[in-house]
């Protein structure tokens, strides 16, 4: 059996400052208890918990006594029970119904390029062979798949953001990989290739996420946020 390592996973790299000021823009919105439900839709229940409290919330909803209690020890207040009433997709910087997104994503979903192949016209990539090069290109493998929330339809469909630059993902995601056509850019073996989430291109990336799969960005994230290595940034 082969065992999937932490550096064939993706990273969900949580920023403290984007978390911070999207808590402070719940709360001003109205909200009072925080959903963190779900490891806080995959973001992490005692940090998120310790910045909406900061925020000035009242409480936070979770999924399981034990929860509430280590949180109790941290002085603050949670239950299982309730209905949450700060808005979520603000909290964690989600895109809405129409692709907006109103505060900064908390959490930006990476892999990062395993290798890099030269294809010539009609070379075929992936399960099934559903895409084929119309011209010379290149192709980069970067880590992440359906294993870890990267969605099986996204192949063809969507893209990823490689040094500042979307660029799509071709052929059928694979269980711990996928195949991004790179062109002829100096990508580079190593390069950071980024899902969903940051400032650039990929930002508002799960409202396509959502309009491939049919799934909401709550699940997308939640899914994703929970089968990677999580790892936090200012």
């Amino acid at each position: 059996m082969c065992e999937t390592t932490s550096s064939s996973l993706p990273h969900a790299i949580i920023s403290r400052s984007a978390l911070s000021a999207a808590a402070s823009a719940a709360v001003r919105a109205g909200g009072t208890v925080a959903d963190l439900r779900r490891d806080a839709w995959g973001h992490g229940v005692l940090a998120v918990a310790q910045a909406v409290v900061a925020a000035g919330a009242g409480s936070v909803l979770v999924d399981a006594p034990g929860e509430v209690e280590a949180l109790r020890l941290e002085g603050i207040t949670a239950a299982t029970t309730g209905r949450p009433d700060m808005d979520s997709s603000v909290l964690y910087g989600l895109p809405d119904e129409s692709g907006v997104v109103a505060t900064r994503p908390v959490m930006r979903l990476t892999g990062h390029v395993m290798s890099i192949k030269r294809l010539q016209p009609g070379d075929a990539v992936s399960y099934g062979y559903t895409f084929r090069a119309a011209e010379e290109t290149s192709v980069a493998l970067v880590t992440g798949g359906y294993a870890q929330g990267i969605a099986r339809a996204l192949g063809n469909k969507a893209a990823v953001e490689i040094d500042g630059v979307a660029m799509p993902i071709v052929g059928r995601v694979a269980m711990d990989v996928c195949v991004v056509d790179v062109g002829n850019s100096d990508t580079q073996i190593g390069a950071e290739a980024t899902y969903f989430g940051g400032e650039g291109p990929a930002m508002a990336g799960l409202s396509r996420w959502a309009a491939v799969t049919g799934m909401k960005p709550a699940e997308l994230i939640t899914v994703a946020g929970t089968h990677a290595v999580r790892r936090w940034e200012s």
